[in-house]
């Protein structure tokens, strides 16, 4: 008796619409093709520039750079009840230092 071995791989994209289903197939030999994005997180564009231009910065800055370069931010869910957001400090040093942070990780 012979013992065969299956690898079955599954892909899922979660969305937040409600009572919403796709079903796709996918043909096993297509999925070498197939490559995910992935995107870097925040502690992670601040480590870039921080290793790279020794520059702090606030994850207010990298959204907001984000938003200037035409990128998605996410909602942020913990802001302060009242007026918002207080201005950033965000100096075209630190703007540029976390462009080329995005370009680095293929965000731009």
């Amino acid at each position: 008796m012979s013992s065969r071995c299956i690898k079955v791989e599954t892909i899922v994209c979660l969305s937040k619409l409600a009572d919403t289903h796709i079903e796709m197939e996918i043909d096993p030999e297509e999925l070498d093709t197939i490559t995910a994005k992935v995107s870097p997180t925040y502690p992670e564009i601040k480590a870039y520039v921080l290793e790279h231009h020794g520059l702090k910065v606030s994850s207010l800055a990298i959204a907001q750079t984000k938003k200037k370069c035409g990128l998605e931010v996410g909602e942020c869910y913990n802001l302060p009840s009242g007026h918002g957001r207080p201005p950033t400090n965000l100096t075209p040093e630190r703007e540029a230092a976390i462009r080329e942070a995005f370009q680095y990780y293929g965000l731009i």
